[in-house]
């Protein structure tokens, strides 16, 4: 069953023509990779289709409803509760402990507190972090602060996560940990995940890869 869908994407940046009319569609509960040279236009797709950005024209679709448009409370509301966002960095808030970091988004929906921590200590646990719960990102390793954010962008259950480069800042144990976990979270929770990367083992594994050159798909 198809879940996204996008209709001749363009987006420009005054002069410059980063993505050239993409036609994409995207199933529920499927690992797709997204891989190309920098510059390609891989991370702004990314940001278009996880409407951090609006395209320039063309169309987006999730579930069948066109939200290239969406705005304000209701586009930061349709995010927050369908999408789940995975980075190079792990952007984690120093401040707050590793459980707290991930409790954050489902916080910001003004989501039950007691349910919320279950929730997150269910994720940590299944992500083999739950003992660093309260410790705060600085006392954290590499890998164990992108379980964290893993975790943090399963917390609302989206329908899908977008992972932008999540193995570019690990060693390659970490790397071949991660990938095997976003096959195991597919199977228990059932989402779908878009990546995009430049590891070519994680790309090899996922369902399909997309190839990206020059801001179109080839």
């Amino acid at each position: 069953m198809e879940i996204i869908k996008s209709l001749n994407i363009k987006k420009s940046y005054g002069t410059v023509q980063v993505l050239k009319g993409i036609n994409l569609q995207i199933n529920a509960g499927e690992i797709v990779a997204i891989v190309g040279s920098s510059g390609a236009g891989k991370t702004t797709l990314l940001q278009l289709l996880g409407t951090l950005d609006q395209p320039s024209s063309g169309q987006i679709f999730f579930e069948g409803k066109d939200i290239s448009n969406l705005k304000g409370n209701t586009l930061s509301d349709f995010r927050n509760q369908n999408i789940g966002f995975v980075f190079q960095f792990h952007h984690l808030l120093p401040e707050f402990s590793a459980l707290e970091n991930v409790c954050i988004p489902a916080w910001i929906g003004k989501a039950d507190r007691k349910a919320t921590e279950e929730r997150a200590l269910e994720l940590l646990t299944f992500l083999g972090v739950a003992h660093r719960k309260d410790n705060k990102p600085s006392q954290l390793s590499g890998g164990e602060a992108q379980r964290v954010a893993v975790a943090r962008s399963l917390i609302n259950s989206p329908k899908v996560v977008f992972a932008d480069e999540p193995t570019g800042n690990l060693d390659s144990a970490n790397a071949k940990e991660l990938h095997k976990l976003f096959f195991e979270l597919r199977e228990k929770y059932g989402q779908t995940f878009v990546i995009v990367t430049h590891n070519e083992e994680l790309a090899d594994s996922a369902d399909r890869i997309i190839h990206f050159a020059d801001g179109v798909i080839v």
